[in-house]
């Protein structure tokens, strides 16, 4: 053993099997984080579906009501398929603000019916829509902190040489319509 290239060979294989311990152990970190990018953007799918499904049953309990809303009804009917599945991330923004149009015709429907909002299906479908909007809250909430997570370790150093080798870019954050970052004016 007083060779000195079989020390350098083995002092070599050792630091080699270290990297490449380090190397699979932090790419299958931020696989990991993928992953829960992932199943976060899936809740967000859930949250949408949900939101969906329930502005479509209160239309339904508006229209009998209000017959010649023709509008509202014919862009909800338009997206009463639901959310395709192969959407991007800008797509789901872009089909959340149509369906906040939605809802916010169905608000004016109301206004125009005061017998509307004493009906109690009615009133239960508003509760509904309160809940499924604060599930869509907290959906878009737990995928920011998961693209953030992950981000932060593509970006840093020396995580992002890993990333780099296996083509992982930096996620996308879901980001608020550009008007609801607007300011609130409240005229009494």
């Amino acid at each position: 053993m007083d060779n000195p290239v079989i020390i350098v060979l083995i002092v070599l294989g050792v630091l080699l099997f270290f990297v490449l311990i380090w190397f699979i152990s932090t790419m299958n970190m931020l696989r990991r984080k993928e992953v829960k990018v992932n199943e976060a953007e899936s809740g967000i799918d859930v949250a949408l579906t949900k939101r969906f499904d329930t502005l479509s049953k209160m239309v339904d309990t508006v229209k009998g009501y209000t017959k010649h809303e023709a509008k509202t009804f014919e862009n909800v009917v338009k997206w009463r398929k639901g959310m395709p599945d192969d959407l991007t991330m800008e797509q789901k923004q872009e089909f959340m603000q149509k369906l906040n149009a939605v809802q916010a015709d169905i608000n004016v429907a109301v206004e125009q019916y005061p017998d509307l909002k004493a009906e109690k299906v009615f009133t239960n479908l508003q509760r509904s829509i309160a809940d499924v909007e604060e599930h869509l809250q907290a959906s878009r909430r737990l995928y920011n902190a998961n693209v953030s997570a992950l981000n932060a370790k593509i970006v840093s150093f020396p995580t992002s040489i890993v990333a780099g080798k296996i083509g992982m870019a930096k996620k996308i954050f879901f980001e608020a319509e550009l008007s609801k970052r607007a300011d609130v004016k409240m005229d009494f």
